[in-house]
């Protein structure tokens, strides 16, 4: 696959992550337990912001082991296999008052995750889930034909390192 290829296929996997504002997010607790659970994101880039509770399970899960998991379903149509970006982050735990977290609500950049009253909870915080440079997918970045013809073969990778501006 040429450079322009991959930019092009790593392009299409970070709009379809940005398009959408629900994956699953999994951690894993200091005693090795996983858990997952479903949450609203924002995409900034390739980074997304959670708004959580500081002690809701995923947030102490965080504050211990801040390696996690995230898939994030991608419906393409309301029939066939349903596609998915799926790719390994390290996330860290934002204080309501964080400058960065700040900035980018200043900017506009988080309507999705603070229109509701989440800048004022008491016990709130946000998550900053970014990931490493390497995004599995099924389906995505791929001629839907293809997809529907041989969805055994649909697996892909993209390299968000790699890519050019």
């Amino acid at each position: 696959m040429t450079t322009n290829t991959q930019d092009k296929t790593t392009r299409q996997v970070l709009e379809a992550i940005r398009k959408r504002s629900f994956c699953t997010l999994a951690t894993t607790s200091p005693a090795h337990r996983p858990h997952v659970a479903g949450v609203l994101y924002q995409a900034v880039g390739s980074t997304l912001y959670v708004s959580t509770l500081r002690g809701s399970r995923k947030a102490r899960n965080i504050a211990a082991n801040p390696n996690v998991g995230v898939c994030v379903p991608v419906r393409r149509l309301p029939f066939g296999p349903p596609s998915s970006v799926q790719f390994q982050a390290v996330a860290d735990i934002l204080a309501l008052d964080d400058p960065h977290l700040l900035r980018l609500v200043e900017d506009g950049a988080l309507p999705a995750i603070t229109k509701h009253g989440e800048l004022t909870e008491p016990d709130g915080c946000f998550l900053r889930v970014t990931p490493v440079s390497r995004l599995n997918t099924y389906g995505v970045g791929m001629p839907l034909l293809t997809f529907l013809r041989d969805p055994l073969h649909a697996l892909g990778t993209v390299e968000l390192s790699g890519l050019k501006s």
